[in-house]
């Protein structure tokens, strides 16, 4: 068996304080997480985390840094290595696609968030914040994609 760790983005978004989220159901159980996604072929990363904002939320996600590179083992086979960007979104457009699967967009603060614990979809959620509210902010240009 060749193991292969799951690619994918996620966007952190914050606005007065309160950080953009989606709730959405994994499992049959409801649950909150940044916008995010599985990197698709052919894509580069940045890409990938403006294309899942457009779909989870009808937003124009544009990254400004990456917060956060996250290696996540769920089970034997399972692995998620996930690229965390920091940016900003436009006003929201129905115009604009949104993935049924996303039950509710929401603004949250930190503390709401916390409140949530149980229901986050990964840890990563709060770490990821916790790493975008420590400063910590690597260039785009860090990325290189040789489509």
């Amino acid at each position: 068996m060749i193991w292969k760790p799951n690619v994918t983005v996620a966007a952190v978004v914050e606005r007065g304080g309160r950080y953009l989220l989606v709730e959405e159901v994994v499992e049959g159980r409801r649950v909150f997480n940044q916008p995010a996604g599985h990197l698709e072929r052919g894509e580069s990363l940045p890409a990938a985390a403006r294309r899942e904002v457009l779909e989870e939320t009808g937003r124009l996600f544009t990254p400004e840094a990456l917060v956060a590179v996250q290696l996540l083992p769920v089970s034997e086979t399972l692995t998620f290595l996930r690229f965390a960007f920091c940016g900003q979104v436009d006003d929201h457009r129905p115009d604009r696609p949104q993935d049924p699967d996303i039950l509710a967009v929401h603004w949250l603060t930190r503390a709401e968030i916390e409140a949530r614990r149980e229901r986050l979809r990964s840890p990563l959620v709060l770490d990821s914040i916790a790493a975008y509210e420590s400063g910590r902010r690597c260039p785009l240009n860090l990325l290189k994609h040789y489509p």
